[in-house]
């Protein structure tokens, strides 16, 4: 039986939401700041905000480790923020710029780039490296959701 309420943290103050899941199509927004809490594009997640996000977020978080000087990453970039869309409500895309973030990146022992880590409370439990297209992503995402 599915819970009935689900904590979605903001990804701009961190505040934790409580929002009720028949509720995650209406474009929820924060309590605190009114940010919306879903898009349809991923988020930029830093050193201050990714520990305490993943922490909190009670949905999965795809978290697609990326650089600019990588080409593709550059590539699969329209196919991540297509599938954001698609997937909006069911999995929170992410994104981690491994140039500008190392000491997200180290724990994580990333060999190469584009890396795509699935985390569910905070816990990584799928990896993935590689440029994938749209349709590669929903169903890599698709296999390990409930």
């Amino acid at each position: 039986m599915k819970v009935p309420n689900i904590v979605l943290p903001c990804s701009k103050c961190l505040a934790k939401n409580r929002v009720p899941r028949a509720r995650l199509a209406d474009v929820p927004v924060c309590h605190t700041c009114r940010t919306k809490l879903l898009t349809d594009h991923p988020i930029e997640l830093g050193s201050a905000t990714f520990t305490p996000y993943l922490a909190a977020c009670e949905l999965p978080v795809l978290v697609d480790f990326w650089a600019g000087w990588c080409g593709p990453c550059r590539m699969m970039a329209p196919h991540f923020d297509a599938a954001a869309g698609v997937l909006q409500g069911r999995v929170q895309f992410a994104k981690v710029d491994t140039e500008a973030e190392p000491s997200v990146v180290a724990p994580f022992s990333i060999r190469g780039i584009p890396a795509l880590l699935l985390f569910r409370n905070g816990v990584e439990f799928a990896r993935q490296s590689g440029a994938m297209t749209q349709s590669q992503l929903e169903a890599w995402v698709g296999q390990y959701l409930d």
